[in-house]
């Protein structure tokens, strides 16, 4: 069972960005490289670029199983849909049923704020994540590339679940 809290420090913010460059370091260098992973840890995962996030309208979550940080989400309402930004679980504690309870929790934040859908972005070739998002009742509705500056892009589909 997992405990999910908002964050809204600095702290937290910090919290969370020593688990994101753990998480991100080990599950995406194999998928787009050491730089692109160094650039998006940076730009997106920091604990700053999180705090801009936040100011920004971007709620942010702690899960904690037995009072540790094993992950973290980001949302945001953009129109009917809410959109999921980061859904991360620590390597550890993947295949526990924590990332499904996330969802879950994900699912019921879009309810409350009158959303139909939510809708993500995952790297094409994230094929374990891609087949737990179907597996959640996600389908693909399109492709996604994003330039991210530096040269780097983000080479997506776009999913998205009826709630």
């Amino acid at each position: 069972m997992i405990k999910i809290i908002a964050a809204s420090t600095k702290q937290d913010f910090k919290d969370i960005a020593s688990l994101a460059n753990i998480i991100w370091r080990e599950h995406y260098t194999p998928i787009i490289g050491v730089e692109q992973v160094d650039y998006m840890i940076e730009n997106f995962q920091s604990a700053g670029a999180m705090y801009v996030q936040f100011i920004d309208g971007y709620e942010y979550y702690m899960i904690y199983h037995q009072n540790e940080l094993i992950g973290y989400v980001s949302v945001k309402k953009q129109k009917g849909s809410l959109f999921l930004s980061k859904i991360y679980i620590a390597k550890e504690f993947r295949g526990q049923g924590f990332g499904k309870q996330a969802m879950d929790f994900v699912s019921k934040r879009a309810i409350q704020l009158k959303c139909k859908s939510v809708t993500l972005g995952v790297n094409r070739f994230n094929t374990n994540s891609i087949e737990a998002y179907k597996k959640m009742g996600f389908n693909i509705v399109g492709e996604m590339v994003t330039d991210i500056g530096k040269g780097f892009v983000m080479d997506d589909y776009k999913m998205e679940k009826t709630v």
